[in-house]
């Protein structure tokens, strides 16, 4: 059997399925997540955003027309937020939410399903393999409850995987780069041990180690430290940041000041100089002023971010920000192309900071990636080469690069 696995939103769901389709084929079908003919569907849908949501209902139509009768099942945080709606549309034949998807691979529960909530970690098969980098699952759910958010309601509580079955699975990959991936990787917690615990545990691999979104929290002095003691963790910082304005995230529920995000960027400085620090931010949050904008517009040179994602609040419904009166479209409009003017030029300002030096980068199938997340292209580079590179020029969204010699 050929199953097309369709896959939407955030870098859990592309570990999620890339694990599901690992799956399927021990079990002996083909896969495949290019979108055509195929026996089976599997789409894991994104419920972050009104527009990530509209795109997973869509897709069901998209993947119809290549076979109107095989069998489609629906799975991820649009599904889990509202399966009624893709329950029995379109010959929809299974819905499964956001929790408890290796369910997927045996198909032995009918539509209308009721779960209990997934309490502990739910292990799935490890991703297939690339040459390059191998993205782990260490951890689901969320305990944060931010305003703006209904990824708590759909995964579900915090939960973390086992050390013993981290390590297991890091140790066979085969892959030259690790990324630890999760809901909220900074809640990372298996008994005793914590994120900088686990990070410590896999210094041990002949693999450099990056890490996932983090919260402003678990910056402190002795992860730093641990961090660096480790010596194959990237120093590469995703910081959700989401408002430069401390009475926006008041009102967002993040439980940081403006103040202590720019605290939590100068800690890192201090103990690795040349990290990048990339970050999110949402445009338009109800209680946003223009005041609150401004703070927001100049952070992004004040934290020294090498990358900003930046989009327009988006309401979900459920959540307490829901509950607020919107701003104007044009306005959210206005704010963003200002917002992506500032993180383009910071995101500039960076790379700059780096032409004639030397980085090491790992090469995927289109250029590669240094330690600190500067996207490089190179002559003579070649999918999971790993290379002492001398950044020359920009080039396309990164630099142009001479290869100084290959490190493997």
């Amino acid at each position: 059997m050929k199953v097309c696995v369709l896959t939407l939103g955030c870098k859990m769901n592309e570990v999620e399925s890339a694990s599901l389709m690992r799956g399927l084929e021990e079990r002996g079908h083909e896969t495949t997540d290019e979108l055509g003919r195929a026996d089976l569907y599997l789409i894991n849908t994104c419920a972050v955003t009104a527009e990530a949501e509209r795109k997973s209902r869509q897709a069901v139509a998209r993947v119809r027309k290549f076979n109107p009768s095989a069998p489609v099942v629906v799975l991820g945080c649009a599904a889990e937020r509202d399966g009624e709606h893709f329950l029995g549309k379109d010959g929809v034949t299974l819905v499964l939410g956001a929790q408890n998807k290796g369910m997927a691979l045996d198909l032995l529960e009918e539509k209308g399903l009721f779960r209990a909530e997934e309490r502990e970690f739910s292990e799935l098969p490890a991703p297939k393999r690339t040459r390059t980098r191998a993205f782990l699952r260490i951890q689901d759910g969320c305990n944060r409850f931010c305003s703006y958010c209904v990824i708590p309601y759909l995964r579900g509580r915090s939960r973390s995987r086992s050390a013993e079955s981290i390590l297991r699975e890091a140790e066979t990959c085969g892959a030259k780069e690790i990324v630890l991936t999760g809901v909220d990787v900074s809640s990372y917690r298996d008994g005793d041990l914590d994120l900088g615990g686990l990070l410590l545990k896999l210094s041990r691999l002949p693999a450099r180690v990056r890490l996932g979104s983090l919260e402003e929290g678990i910056v402190t002095e002795p992860f730093l430290e641990r961090m660096k003691e480790a010596g194959n963790v990237v120093p590469h910082f995703h910081l959700s940041l989401q408002s430069g304005s401390t009475d926006v995230l008041k009102a967002m529920n993040r439980r940081y000041t403006r103040e202590e995000f720019l605290a939590c960027c100068g800690k890192i400085y201090e103990y690795f100089p040349s990290a990048a620090i990339t970050t999110d931010i949402i445009v338009g949050f109800p209680t946003e002023t223009e005041e609150d904008f401004l703070q927001s517009l100049s952070i992004v040179k004040e934290a020294g971010f090498s990358r900003v994602h930046c989009f327009p609040y988006s309401a979900r419904p459920g959540t307490a920000a829901a509950k607020r009166r919107d701003l104007p479209p044009c306005v959210k409009k206005e704010r963003m192309g200002r917002l992506i003017a500032a993180a383009r030029e910071a995101e500039r300002n960076y790379l700059n900071a780096f032409l004639g030096r030397e980085a090491v980068a790992l090469f995927e199938a289109d250029g590669g990636y240094t330690e600190n997340y500067l996207r490089v292209y190179a002559a003579g580079a070649r999918e999971g080469m790993l290379a002492r590179v001398k950044l020359i020029r920009p080039e396309k969204d990164g630099a142009f690069a001479e290869i100084v010699e290959e490190t493997e």
